[in-house]
């Protein structure tokens, strides 16, 4: 008999909450002979999300609820549940409803034959063009520059045995990009495929913005990757060349030739580009900087506020058919009180 631990961050779910919880309870069913706990972050969330979870607690002993004191974003969440996960093996899932739970099921029996790193990489997406495009971008260019076996359309849902999870909890990084530090530690992952589903409109708009999806963006390439300061490097030491041949015909044009040299025009534009470049060669070098001096403060990767647990958790394996009388009408009762 082994214990499953999934994990989920939490923000701004509340609607997707009672049947991500229902596609768990079958999957425990569809695997009687283990036990399962279900380890929900709520990530700061300002909607109902954590009186939602509160509420599906009580009528689930399997479900472990953990409080964020503020929103420190997705990886600190799932960072924050593999904390409290205590299974031999823990899944990490978005809360949206797009990354299929029922692949779950799957990537148990890889475990079981003997992989420690099941991913489930998106084959396909229904997001948005621009999103889609954006996310393609990233992740070709990360697989360039950072981590070679990242898969062509990256991956947010794993399992992972205890033991690489014992290791990640050890590993003390604040900016850490989880998906690549997984790939990173060297285990050899099995890949399971799917198709990535657009998100319902009945479970609300998502609130991964731009400016996270670029944050995001950052944090990956300096945590694994020294191409954007070798790239800096290279346009300093190029722009530096064609300076000193400039300067040379300059001179060259005014002595040997006796061209008149042009004044304003041409060195307002030197002066521009220069400038820039110099103003992005030291953007780079600061995000460098500043997640090191981040990592040298040694402030936590999140605060944990509080934690809701059952102490009993007898009959793990089956199947609550009172869930629909007893949990989903206290549920939108929560949703409709938001509203």
């Amino acid at each position: 008999m082994s214990l499953f631990s999934f994990v989920v961050p939490v923000y701004h779910n509340s609607r997707s909450l009672a049947d991500l919880l229902d596609e768990f309870r079958e999957v425990a069913v569809r695997n009687p002979a283990d036990d399962f706990e279900f380890v929900f972050v709520d990530d700061g969330s300002r909607d109902d999300s954590f009186a939602v979870l509160k509420a599906l607690s009580a009528h689930e002993p399997r479900m472990k609820v953990a409080k964020l004191s503020r929103n420190f974003g997705s990886n600190a969440a799932i960072m924050a549940g593999l904390s409290l996960a205590q299974g031999d093996a823990v899944a990490a899932i978005a809360a949206d409803m797009q990354d299929p739970p029922a692949l779950l099921h799957d990537m148990i029996s890889s475990w079981r034959d003997g992989s420690k790193v099941v991913i489930a990489a998106r084959r396909g997406r229904g997001d948005p063009f621009p999103s889609s495009l954006l996310s393609d971008t990233f992740y070709r260019l990360f697989r360039r520059f950072a981590i070679k076996n990242m898969p062509a359309r990256g991956f947010d849902f794993f399992l992972a045995d205890q033991q690489v999870c014992s290791i990640i909890n050890n590993i003390q990084e604040n900016n850490a990009y989880l998906m690549g530090l997984i790939l990173w530690l060297g285990f050899e992952p099995q890949i399971v495929y799917y198709d990535r589903s657009a998100r319902e409109e009945r479970y609300g708009q998502s609130m991964w913005s731009l400016t996270k999806k670029l944050k995001y963006f950052v944090d990956s390439f300096v945590a694994f990757s020294h191409f954007p300061i070798r790239i800096s490097s290279g346009l300093g030491v190029l722009f530096s060349l064609l300076g000193l041949i400039y300067a040379i015909w300059v001179i060259y044009a005014r002595l040997a030739l006796g061209i008149a040299t042009e004044g304003w025009a041409s060195l307002i534009v030197v002066v521009l580009i220069a400038a820039g470049l110099q103003m992005f060669i030291l953007g780079v070098m600061g995000e460098y900087m500043w997640r090191n001096l981040d990592e040298t403060r040694r402030r936590p990767r999140f605060i944990i506020e509080k934690v809701i647990q059952h102490k009993s958790s007898e009959g793990a394996a089956e199947l609550d058919d009172s869930k629909s009388a007893a949990t989903q009408p206290h549920v939108d009762e929560l949703i409709k009180e938001a509203e």
